[in-house]
């Protein structure tokens, strides 16, 4: 069920950062104490194929998000110890060196299973008398866009294959902005210092005429 338009988790989750520092990271609350906007994005595992890509992509990005009051936060289910091995594996190795974001490590899966992210089915088994889990138990990729008061106000899930392509995210944080600043609401393949629209019948009209 979708979480657009309701608060984000109030669940806080162990984290680390860049210089291997353990932290405790309430996504609500970085929102909401920090006045800002939060990209929090959810791959898979440390140490896989297309997560890296993703890494390193949003750490590229990292400077326009920042300049739209955003922060971003990465997240899987492996432990700190783990991120921490994958931030001091160089990048022609398949690591993650130079990222310098947080990236929380949700081992309980406390927050994941809040979302509905995780692929994981529990199934009876029968023959034992057991509940059992099937899949991989780790989360799917999944990216959240909460505003300021934290409410969720973009939500995406890709399959594990699928890598995200970042600029989208950095133009629904521009949209969502100009809704919160100017009142308009953005079309189809807005982008910034393109042409809004007020949310009416006569103005959808007048858009469509000029487009």
């Amino acid at each position: 069920m979708s979480l657009v338009g309701k608060k984000f988790p109030n669940i806080t989750v162990d984290a680390i950062s860049e210089m291997g520092d353990n932290l405790r990271i309430n996504v609500l609350e970085e929102a909401v104490n920090n006045n800002k906007k939060v990209l929090l994005f959810w791959y898979p595992k440390d140490f896989t194929f297309v997560c890296p890509t993703e890494l390193h992509a949003f750490q590229a990005a990292l400077g326009e998000f920042e300049k739209r009051n955003t922060i971003v936060i990465g997240a899987s289910c492996d432990t700190n110890e783990v991120h921490f091995a994958w931030l001091n594996t160089p990048k022609n190795n398949g690591g993650i060196e130079g990222v310098t974001y947080p990236l929380l490590a949700d081992t309980t899966r406390n927050l994941s299973k809040a979302l509905d992210i995780l692929d994981a089915q529990e199934v009876y088994d029968e023959e034992s008398n057991d509940i059992l889990l099937e899949g991989s138990n780790v989360t799917f990729r999944a990216t959240y866009l909460i505003d300021e008061t934290g409410k969720i106000f973009h939500e995406s899930v890709n399959d594990m294959p699928l890598g995200r392509n970042v600029n989208e995210y950095l133009r629904l944080v521009d949209a969502y902005t100009h809704v919160q600043t100017k009142g308009e609401v953005c079309p189809a393949n807005w982008e910034e210092g393109k042409e809004a629209m007020g949310a009416d019948r006569l103005s959808t009209a007048a858009y469509l005429s000029q487009n």
